[in-house]
């Protein structure tokens, strides 16, 4: 009895130091959590979130995929995600910006951003970039 107890008791520190000491997580899981898409501009006002924005806040609509699902009983002003922010990067670039509207002719990842916020990344002449975005 002494043996087996001895031996679970050694088997359990074993697998501890194990998921102690697990190794450091590869730089393709790392780049996994960013997000890539397309980033384009748009015309401000009235969002989805129900907060007005100008053309010159820093302001961010999400792509309706990502969006819709925290929207609760149809309401996107309730949308769990308003507020939130993003930082987006491209190209050596990178502007925070806050989730206040809904993109509903973008793709999963995509971002439509204010002109302000956009001219951060690349000029407004350029139109469409592809870029990566975290949550913060």
């Amino acid at each position: 009895m002494f043996f087996s107890k001895t031996l679970t008791t050694t088997a359990l520190l074993s697998l501890l130091r194990l998921g102690a000491a697990a190794p450091a997580p590869a730089p393709a899981a790392l780049a996994e959590r960013s997000t890539t898409g397309s980033f384009t501009y748009y015309e401000t006002g009235l969002g989805a979130c129900g907060w007005y924005s100008s053309d010159s806040d820093y302001i961010v609509a999400l792509n309706w995929e990502q969006f819709d699902p925290s929207t609760p009983n149809g309401n996107p002003n309730d949308n769990s995600l308003c507020g939130s922010q993003i930082q987006a990067n491209y190209n050596g670039n990178s502007v925070v910006v806050t989730v206040v509207d809904r993109c509903a002719g973008c793709s999963w990842g995509d971002l439509d951003f204010s002109p302000a916020a956009f001219s951060q990344l690349a000029d407004l002449s350029v139109g469409r970039i592809e870029g990566t975005w975290d949550w913060i």
